[in-house]
């Protein structure tokens, strides 16, 4: 991954040069983030052995693939049939795993094909359509985090949308233990707030 992080600099860069095919480099970096995050969750306070790891990774976020561009594939998708359908979806979730920043949306997207992308006949109608999909997802997920941490609704709505305006809340987690509407020991709200600021960032 390393080597192909370098040579992708190339305008004459091919799969070639690693000795490798394009679709199994693929299906190695997806286990290599699989092996990442099981690594990296599993202990918060070890020293890290992974910095070669967050190393690689940084460099993988030239590559992010565009929400626009995942948009046109599915556009695509509308007007694609037999054979040709089931490889432009394959397509699309090969790059959703293999995305860092889109992996955890990977689902989602999977599931607006499988349940409104069939039934919308105009590729123009795509966009309109994945937005209203998208937000009513983005409100049961943030109903559900309320519910399940019993949070302040209000509270959490404006922490988010602070988010969302400056990329950054200042005394987040300050924040977040004056919305939990339970006051919690002190040992408990540790794995509390961590808990519900992760929640948080995955929403939006």
């Amino acid at each position: 991954m390393r080597v192909q992080n370098t040579l992708s600099c190339f305008a004459d860069f091919s799969f070639e040069d690693l000795g490798i095919s394009e679709q199994e480099y693929l299906d190695y970096r997806s286990k290599y983030l699989d092996l990442y995050e099981k690594a990296n969750s599993s202990d918060k306070e070890k020293a890290s052995a992974l910095e070669d790891v967050d190393f690689e990774l940084e460099l993988m976020h030239r590559d992010v693939i565009n929400v626009a561009y995942i948009l046109n594939l599915l556009s695509m998708l509308v007007d694609a049939k037999g054979k040709n359908y089931e490889s432009k979806k394959k397509q699309i979730s090969d790059m959703l795993s293999n995305d860092i920043h889109l992996r955890s949306k990977k689902e989602l997207i999977e599931q607006f094909i499988e349940d409104n992308l069939v039934h919308i006949e105009n590729s123009e109608d795509v966009a309109d359509a994945f937005d209203a999909y998208w937000s009513e997802q983005q409100l049961r997920a943030f109903a559900k985090l309320c519910e399940e941490e019993n949070l302040d609704s209000k509270k959490i709505e404006a922490i988010i949308e602070e988010h969302l305006f400056a990329n950054q809340v200042p005394a987040m987690r300050d924040k977040v233990m004056k919305a939990m509407l339970k006051k919690e020991r002190l040992l408990v709200r540790k794995k509390t707030i961590p808990r519900v600021i992760d929640k948080i960032m995955r929403l939006y």
